[in-house]
């Protein structure tokens, strides 16, 4: 099989190179799936580089990266029924503690973190589910039903930010997004019931004039150290702030007061660690709207596999209008 992989950290030209490996043969338990397409995160770009804290080497001599992917079952493992072969699937923690991801012609992997697609959706919408789709998915629902809620979503024209407004919107919640530039027609069009410039003056009392002076139930978070102080401003006693990005303030500073004053729960999402029953919730919420053409999700760029050192700065450079992708048979 042709891959993409990396063994010391660096840039994406530096590092990343094409190479011919043995393709694995899946053990009992797993699958082999030949891939269609990976999705390329920002997890993904700062694992390659060295940006995580406290990581000085790669974990493995050789990695492949990426998680995210999709693809048809190719063989299977002993304990996997073989009517298996054939099946679309979707995949999640494809490359989390694990040396072999998703940038590769194919991939062997449990058979559990192979999902089935659903008939209708494509294999470019299938590479955007693991890490996108489960945080905006979980990041909505994790506290249970929205309807009749109102959910804040801080940097709605974000990949995972239009996943959010759409779930939020399909569950029933009044949505207010935060966005900028041409991210707040994405976010219109998303289906958020108002979506407000986050650079604007006073934005916490923008977003409570646009609610009619009411609280917000919850808020899906992708810069927790910047809107800290707004979150507070804005959130009803008890709420749920679901933070899954702080990339531009790693160590913010937060003021307890007004968070303990709203008995705020601050719940930090990591989706690579999302319990089992959890994560099964999670996408039936997201199949549950893929199946109604609910959910749209949108592709900024599809690349060769042998470029995927040109995706990995379209990712590092930010401002897209949707997610990135190796298409891997190319």
């Amino acid at each position: 099989m042709q891959a993409i992989s990396y063994t010391a950290f660096g840039a994406a030209a530096d590092v990343l190179e094409l190479s011919e490996i043995p393709t694995p043969t899946p053990k009992p338990g797993e699958v082999l799936v030949r891939l269609a397409f990976s999705g390329v995160n920002p997890s993904d770009v700062k694992a390659r580089s060295g940006a995580r804290p406290g990581v000085t080497k790669p974990p493995f001599p050789r990695i492949i990266p990426h998680s995210d992917g999709s693809g048809v079952i190719e063989a299977v493992g002993d304990g996997v029924p073989e009517e298996s072969v054939g099946a679309r699937v979707w995949i999640w923690n494809g490359q989390w503690q694990r040396p072999f991801g998703t940038a590769a012609t194919h991939i062997c992997l449990p058979a559990s973190q192979a999902v089935r697609l659903p008939d209708a959706v494509s294999l470019e919408t299938g590479a955007i589910l693991g890490i996108p789709g489960l945080t905006a998915s979980h990041a909505v629902f994790g506290g249970g039903e929205v309807a009749g809620k109102t959910v804040l979503v801080q940097g709605g024209a974000g990949t995972v930010g239009l996943l959010a407004v759409q779930l939020a919107k399909l569950g029933g919640a009044r949505v207010i997004a935060t966005a900028r530039g041409d991210g707040i027609t994405a976010a219109s069009k998303a289906g958020a019931d108002v979506v407000l410039d986050y650079s604007g003056d006073d934005l916490a009392q923008a977003i409570l004039t646009e609610n009619n002076g009411a609280f917000v139930d919850r808020i899906v978070e992708v810069e927790f150290g910047l809107n800290a102080a707004v979150d507070a401003e804005v959130i009803t006693p008890n709420g749920t702030i679901a933070a899954y990005g702080s990339a531009k303030e790693m160590t913010p500073t937060l003021a307890f007061g007004p968070m303990l004053f709203k008995a705020a729960t601050i719940d930090i999402l990591l989706i690579y660690l999302l319990p089992m029953a959890m994560r099964d919730q999670a996408i039936q919420h997201l199949h549950n709207a893929l199946e109604q053409g609910a959910l749209t999700c949108p592709v900024a760029e599809t690349f060769a596999l042998a470029d995927c050192a040109a995706a990995h700065v379209a990712v590092e450079a930010g401002n897209r209008a949707g997610a990135i992708l190796l298409d891997t048979q190319a």
